[in-house]
């Protein structure tokens, strides 16, 4: 039998071919970095379960700011550490709120830098809960709504240039998008975290942001792992009711969610890769298990591949170094 014609070796054989027929692309520009801003004065502390990370005020933020302009990354997500927590998280909703004044540093700095801000109470509630409790300790869906709908007012007049609630909260997009209309924020887009899963992947994340709740967890409200049709169906619920962007949270052990919601959803589509996805890599590049660039560059083409238009990464500032 004669050797096929068709050799699909032939389109490999060297990297410019390889760079020519490539399918997926990565660049800086669909890169958001996630921060912690804290309100302790001139901090710059490490994150010791995300190597790379750091917790930092204000004062340090304008040079993160420029390696991120300079690399040409997308964006910034800003998560912040109050010095207080209080039962209703009233830091996430006042003006001076940390990411408030985080907001209105860059923005005075960088007015550029597109600054997306997290929309949640988990970071500023005494409890660690993701809102408002009743007197048995389960979260009280639409009197949340209310503080969640503040905070957005907060932020977007701090300068925010895009809301992303990810309370998983019932009804909170719709809240949000008319509390923002009513004043005067109609032009602001949401990025709805809308598949956000009950995770074991976000144990480094909670170290960071000092919010573990205190008591149970958060399966009340956030996704079980098990289910993927419950999660086009959030998606859906939140395209009605106003979000402009959706969110797969988190990627790699969702990718299946990701691919269904590409195909389902013509809005932009981001996906987190949290910070447990990222220790993990930390970790074993740490001990030369792997080799750190190859696999995060080829975890986030298959982030993209998958269907996401936008990647939420820790790994954000050195990809963007890796690709230029």
């Amino acid at each position: 039998m004669p050797f096929p014609s068709h050799r699909p070796r032939r389109l490999r054989r060297t990297p410019a071919l390889r760079r020519l027929v490539r399918e997926t692309t990565l660049s800086p520009s669909q890169f958001i970095y996630p921060i912690f801003v804290t309100e302790e004065a001139d901090t710059r502390r490490e994150i010791s379960s995300m190597p790379g990370q750091f917790q930092l005020s204000l004062e340090h933020l304008s040079l993160l700011a420029d390696r991120a302009s300079e690399l040409g990354i997308g964006g910034l997500l800003l998560f912040g550490i109050p010095l207080e927590k209080d039962p209703l998280g009233t830091g996430a909703y006042t003006e001076d709120g940390i990411v408030q004044r985080a907001c209105e540093a860059l923005k005075r700095s960088h007015p550029d830098l597109l600054l997306v801000t997290d929309l949640c109470l988990c970071e500023y509630t005494s409890h660690g809960h993701c809102g408002e409790l009743d007197e048995a300790g389960c979260v009280r869906n639409d009197e949340t709504l209310k503080l969640l709908a503040k905070g957005a007012v907060a932020q977007a007049r701090a300068g925010a240039d895009v809301i992303a609630p990810s309370d998983m909260m019932d009804g909170r997009v719709g809240a949000i998008r008319r509390a923002l209309d009513d004043d005067g924020f109609s032009h602001l887009p949401i990025m709805s975290y809308a598949a956000k899963y009950a995770s074991a992947f976000y144990g480094p994340f909670r170290d960071a942001a000092g919010s573990t709740p205190q008591f149970g967890d958060r399966q009340a409200y956030q996704m079980d792992p098990g289910n993927a049709r419950e999660a086009i169906r959030e998606m859906e619920l939140d395209v009605e009711e106003g979000a402009d962007m959706l969110m797969v949270k988190p990627g790699l052990a969702y990718l299946d969610i990701l691919h269904e919601a590409r195909r389902r959803f013509d809005l932009p589509l981001a996906v987190y890769n949290v910070s447990g996805e990222y220790a993990m890599v930390k970790a074993a590049a740490r001990n030369g298990w792997l080799d750190e660039r190859r696999i995060v560059l080829e975890t986030l083409t298959a982030m993209r591949r998958a269907g996401a238009d936008i990647l939420i990464t820790y790994h954000a500032l050195e990809a963007a170094e890796w690709l230029t």
